[in-house]
């Protein structure tokens, strides 16, 4: 199984005058810190999570389909654009949408052969799946408020912390952080 983003997010859950605000900061000159820090905390947080915060686009490689559900590894999933199956000379065909049914608000996220129906062959061995999503919760206004506090925490903790440190937990995710983004986690079985 290979995850690919496809489309990042056009913007960040926190913007800049947030993260300003936050860290009581009246000048802009180090918004060019803040804004690569607000971006590697929420591909932190994504990661630790595995959520998409706001909108962006993904690809799931598969080599095979599953007996049952196919488990998405991202939520909350919006949509799935599309399913293809990737010949080994580069030719694709586009699995017809009825063939298959979502559980797209269920957690984790599913896909499932449509009712009496089955999957179809893969036209290869390795990566002959494609499976095209949406995932993220929408816009920065729309993600969940602990997760936004949870990226300015995060962008405060390494503002202040800017050297790299060499002691046991140091590349642990902030108590403070892991707390406010346990509800989120989703957890691997």
């Amino acid at each position: 199984m290979t995850l690919i983003l496809t489309a990042g997010p056009a913007e960040e859950p926190v913007t800049l005058g947030e993260a300003r605000a936050f860290l009581r900061l009246d000048d802009t000159g180090e918004d060019g810190l803040l804004a690569a820090l607000i971006t590697a905390a929420r591909a932190v947080l994504e990661g630790e999570t595995r959520r998409a915060f706001v909108t962006q686009s993904w690809r799931l490689l598969i080599d095979r389909f599953p007996e049952g559900a196919i488990v998405m590894p991202l939520a909350p999933v919006a949509e799935v654009t599309a399913i293809t199956l990737v010949a080994r000379n580069g030719e694709s065909e586009t699995v017809d949408p009825a063939l298959y049914d979502l559980e797209l608000g269920a957690e984790p996220p599913r896909i499932h052969p449509a009712a009496g129906g089955g999957w179809p062959a893969p036209k290869k061995r390795a990566g002959g799946i494609a499976i095209d999503f949406t995932a993220g919760y929408g816009g920065p206004a729309s993600v969940p408020q602990a997760l936004k506090h949870a990226v300015l925490l995060l962008v405060a903790h390494w503002f202040e912390t800017r050297l790299p440190v060499a002691f046991e937990g140091a590349n642990e995710i902030p108590f403070t952080v892991g707390a406010l983004i346990v509800p989120y986690r989703r957890f691997r079985l």
